[in-house]
């Protein structure tokens, strides 16, 4: 099965070339230009999550969603990456207890890299309940 990726950034731009990478790499990728509430995401199931940090237009920051979705029980194993130009992205992702950074601009090598790895890591193994036995 496809792993997923949920994908959240205000640029479209962004958006646009995460879309050609997850394609190019066979990863389904759920792409939004504005927050969406945590059942939202928790209904798309994803494997993996990356989150702008500011989110033009929308109520709650990158950090906030990523904190929300590290408190709820069926969700802090989901790994979620920020994914930013802020200057302090490090103590930001610390904070919000995300599971790891990229800072913009990004080469896309590692992007790729970092993305796989998330997606591969036995440390972030978990139950996607759409899987039958």
């Amino acid at each position: 099965m496809k792993k997923r990726v949920l994908a959240i950034d205000d640029d479209e731009d962004i958006l646009n070339i995460l879309d050609i990478i997850l394609q190019d790499e066979g990863i389904e990728g759920s792409l939004f230009s504005t927050g969406i509430p945590v059942q939202q995401i928790i209904d798309l199931k994803p494997d993996l999550i990356l989150l702008d940090v500011r989110i033009g237009g929308y109520i709650k920051t990158g950090s906030q969603i990523c904190g929300e979705i590290k408190q709820l029980k069926n969700t802090q194993k989901i790994p979620v990456v920020l994914v930013s130009a802020e200057a302090n992205l490090a103590m930001i992702a610390a904070k919000c207890e995300a599971d790891g950074f990229i800072s913009k601009p990004f080469d896309i090598f590692n992007f790729v890299e970092k993305v796989k790895e998330f997606l591969s890591s036995e440390n972030f193994k978990h139950e996607r309940k759409d899987e039958l036995p």
